[in-house]
């Protein structure tokens, strides 16, 4: 099996996929500014700087590993002031993904955000269609989501730089964006990222109405990840996937709830019929052949706040 380092295993997402890779047989290696409180047996854990690119490439070099998985950033919108968002989260995509390359790593993917698409927007946001999927042109609005875009910008100016990434000395790289996340205790009722429960988000569709109703299981975006890493010889290089549920955080159709709340995208609501999303996953399954396994419909079932 392959050794493997995962910026940002820590975090919300970073857990799920540090457990998920390790469980997978894979040696990890999880890079983040602390362990996390219940670390996973036969993982190494380090610590540096990633705004510091000569640290960065030194540890990498120690490292040695033959795929990075970057997942560390700063996650939420408006968290900290703009700049200070735009240029860690630009610097850590660039450091990070040119470690990797130094250090012999042959596969790079760096998570990205549905966010850059735009919507939310205060000065108004209508795509061109929905369900939105990779060939709409993404429109960040806040520093954030444009951080996430120069990140999948790196990866693709990489790309540029390596050529198809094909043969036995070739480097592949791939940017995902991964819906609105929820790590497996969340559904137990752990408050997901915005402070509500899964099941406040499902009850008051004005909390999940900012994100388009997107979110994703972190264990599904760990079989992604896993999954991407084993068929990356067959996409583009520098490729963007959509990483989401299959279906919507939503209780009734999108096709009934969206205009209620935004009436200027009625008219692109319309085909979400049944529990259908609002971003498509459709890339994925064709590329890579990934499904994801787990809805809110299945995780809270017999739970409160659970849907019949």
């Amino acid at each position: 099996m392959a050794k493997i380092l995962i910026t940002g295993g820590s975090g919300r997402l970073g857990r799920s996929v540090v457990a998920g890779f390790a469980e997978a047989g894979h040696q990890i290696v999880s890079l983040d500014r602390q362990p996390p409180p219940d670390p996973v047996d036969g993982v190494a854990y380090e610590s540096v700087d990633l705004l510091d690119a000569g640290a960065t490439r030194s540890l990498f070099a120690r490292v040695a590993p033959e795929a990075v998985v970057s997942l560390a950033a700063i996650a939420v919108p408006f968290s900290a002031p703009e700049d200070v968002i735009l240029k860690t989260n630009a610097a850590i995509a660039h450091n990070v993904t040119e470690a990797a390359v130094g250090s012999g790593a042959r596969k790079v993917v760096v998570a990205s955000s549905p966010s850059i698409m735009g919507y939310g927007s205060p000065a108004g946001w209508v795509p061109p269609r929905l369900p939105l999927d990779e060939d709409v042109t993404p429109r960040p609005w806040h520093a954030y989501g444009l951080s996430k875009y120069v990140a999948e910008q790196v990866a693709a100016m990489f790309a540029a730089k390596h050529g198809p990434g094909d043969g036995e000395h070739g480097v592949k790289f791939a940017s995902f964006r991964p819906c609105y996340v929820i790590a497996p205790e969340e559904w137990e009722g752990a408050p997901t990222q915005q402070g509500h429960t899964v099941a406040e988000r499902l009850d008051d569709p004005a909390l999940s109405a900012p994100a388009l109703f997107n979110y994703v299981d972190a264990r599904d975006v760990t079989d992604f990840l896993l999954r991407l890493l084993e068929k990356m010889h067959l996409i583009d290089n520098g490729d963007v996937f959509f990483v989401g549920a299959a279906d919507a955080m939503a209780r009734e159709p999108l096709a009934e709830v969206i205009p209620e709340i935004y009436p200027e995208l009625a008219h692109l609501a319309a085909g979400l019929t049944g529990s259908a999303p609002a971003f498509s996953i459709e890339k994925a399954r064709r590329v890579i052949g990934w499904e994801p396994k787990r809805s809110w419909r299945t995780e809270l079932t017999d739970r409160v706040g659970a849907a019949g």
